[in-house]
């Protein structure tokens, strides 16, 4: 019996012991050929362009001939002003990746020997550099839409007397927030976070090319969709999960994917961060056939072309 890509051989072709069996100096080198993938590994200036530059091998950077601008191989990245050492970085971006079902940062820390919070922050700043891939992407030919209400959970009060009916608005925490999540069927997946799954209509609207099929379950605001996408189906769920290709099991695949993630791994999500957890599980969802080796390379390929953050900078930085 064939078995499933992902217990193949084909699937693992980088390890944490090659990591760091390869040490600082091929890490380094890693660094350098997905930065300047055009040159192999030759540096460029980010102010001018050339290619004329040569290496202050002391403290790992260069200084170029034309423009005298001295540069790293992470300066203008995500990774500036970076304090690890690079094979940690790439050991952090192996297991990033190997974490199909999302990674807690006090595991990260106890896997790399850091602070909680370089960890968090390396994280982060992973999961900011993997949104560059959906930036700008839109959606054609069949589209399912979704939405999943997470946070803002209220506890119950001890004495029944007590309690209040959690469903209504007054009595639900500023916290909750709905993933909304448009999915291309053999295709890819963009996310969103808003206070309403209505929102939806007009995310659909600007973000999924006119003509495209997009389905979408029972509920009202959906309505809305039939005078954007004419061709619109609906599948209503206290009926079945699917009837004649309408249904919407692309979108609750790559929910259950992130429920697991939120409540399996981080337990809690603060509303502020839910757009990059939420994008994570996207990118790992669409990649799942994808070679753990050829994960890592694209992860770091987009750390490399992502600009300096402008959340996880300044005090931050010192961490990692």
């Amino acid at each position: 019996m064939a078995s499933h890509f992902l217990l193949s051989a084909e699937a693992r072709t980088l390890s944490l012991k090659a990591i760091y069996k390869g040490g600082e100096d091929k890490a380094y080198a890693t660094f350098r050929r997905m930065r300047w993938p055009e040159t192999e590994g030759a540096p460029v200036c980010p102010r001018c362009g050339g290619l004329n530059a040569y290496e202050i091998t002391t403290r790992r950077k260069f200084k170029c001939r034309a423009c005298h601008h001295q540069f790293s191989v992470t300066s203008g990245t995500i990774f500036a002003s970076r304090k690890l050492a690079f094979v940690d970085l790439c050991g952090a971006i192996a297991i990033f990746v190997n974490a199909v079902k999302g990674l807690s940062a006090l595991q990260l820390s106890r896997d790399l020997s850091v602070q909680y919070k370089t960890a968090f922050v390396l994280a982060h700043k992973l999961r900011e550099a993997l949104s560059v891939e959906m930036k700008g992407m839109g959606l054609s030919g069949e589209v399912e839409i979704d939405g999943m209400y997470t946070g803002g959970v209220v506890r119950p009060e001890n004495r029944k007397e007590d309690r209040k009916d959690r469903r209504l608005k007054a009595n639900q925490s500023d916290e909750r927030r709905v993933v909304i999540v448009m999915r291309e069927r053999q295709g890819r997946t963009l996310t969103f976070v808003g206070k309403s799954e209505a929102e939806g209509v007009e995310l659909a609207k600007a973000h999924v090319a006119p003509g495209s099929k997009v389905y979408a379950d029972e509920a009202l605001h959906w309505d809305r969709l039939h005078a954007i996408f004419p061709d619109a189906g609906r599948i209503n769920h206290s009926e079945a999960y699917s009837a004649d290709g309408a249904n919407t099991n692309q979108a609750e695949s790559y929910f259950s994917r992130l429920r697991r993630m939120i409540v399996g791994q981080h337990h809690f999500v603060s509303a502020s961060y839910l757009h990059q957890y939420a994008c994570e599980a996207a990118w790992k969802e669409d990649h799942r056939r994808m070679s753990n080796g050829a994960a890592f390379n694209q992860t770091l390929r987009c750390a490399m072309v992502s600009p300096v953050s402008r959340t996880w900078k300044g005090y931050w930085n010192r961490a990692v």
